[in-house]
């Protein structure tokens, strides 16, 4: 097993995190998990490749590359559920988005758990935390977009085909007022896909936690669907002439949130 994550530095306020892009199991905790979950196969597939403009334009990035199933860095590590009432997945999901079994037998327990938090959780929140910190303090705030996708339709989460740009800002709670604008005419400007804001998906843990406009850190999420850039053949693997067509959209969103101005009151007016 590499590295728990990787790292650019940029030169503005805006860091990208990507918990889900990661394929990686160790040997130990693959041996007791079924073979189509070895293939991780919920995983947010290639928004590395996807998003790899981002350092030139001057964001930060922090890519994860240990699999949701190791253990979800989304996710709260306490195990508290995201959506009240919802359908959910765990810390260390123990079923796919599909039903199927992640593990052949038993599946982790408290220690386990535990122990994966340590080696995987930590050092990513704890890399995260400490990025955000330094942008706060070296341009007066921080804003994270907190990179997702997700197959268009996964009848287990919600009905129907997903929006092509799903939104997050905790209901409003996880960035300023012009923030959330930014990102909402950035993506509008593209009328060939469709976009909400905090529809299904309102941000995860990442979102909510770091999410805290008033100590001037501001978190958004964006739950892309896998519509917009990878092949029908359901392998994950990127469709160039779909990417390229999605990848202005992607652009003008990480150029406002790089340029959207906290500082400016008449900005939220």
């Amino acid at each position: 097993m590499s590295a728990v994550y990787e790292f650019i530095a940029g030169e503005s306020p805006l860091l990208v995190s990507m918990p889900h892009n990661g394929i990686e199991i160790p040997p130990v905790i693959a041996d007791t998990m079924h073979d189509y979950a070895r293939l991780s196969p919920d995983t947010d597939w290639r928004l590395d490749e996807l998003y790899d403009f981002a350092p030139e334009l001057g964001a930060s990035v922090l890519v994860a590359r240990a699999s949701r199933y190791v253990v979800d860095l989304n996710r709260n590590p306490a195990g508290e559920p995201l959506y009240a009432g919802a359908d959910n997945t765990e810390l260390c999901p123990t079923t796919t988005f599909d039903r199927l079994p992640v593990y052949m037998s038993a599946v982790p327990d408290k220690n386990e758990q535990s122990a994966r938090v340590d080696a995987f959780w930590q050092p990513y929140h704890q890399r995260l935390a400490r990025e955000l910190d330094a942008l706060r303090r070296r341009f007066g705030y921080a804003v994270l977009l907190d990179a997702h996708s997700i197959a268009p339709e996964v009848p287990r989460f919600f009905d129907g085909r997903l929006p092509d740009f799903n939104l997050g800002t905790n209901s409003g709670r996880s960035c300023a007022p012009s923030v959330t604008r930014s990102a909402e005419r950035a993506l509008d400007r593209f009328e060939a896909f469709s976009r909400v804001t905090d529809a299904r998906f309102k941000g995860g843990y990442i979102t909510r936690h770091y999410g805290q406009p008033d100590k001037g850190i501001h978190a958004i999420q964006l739950e892309l669907s896998q519509r917009t850039y990878l092949a029908d053949d359901g392998l994950g693997a990127l469709d160039p002439d779909r990417a390229s067509e999605v990848r202005p959209a992607l652009r003008a969103l990480v150029s406002a949130l790089i340029a959207v101005d906290i500082a400016r009151p008449e900005a939220d007016a």
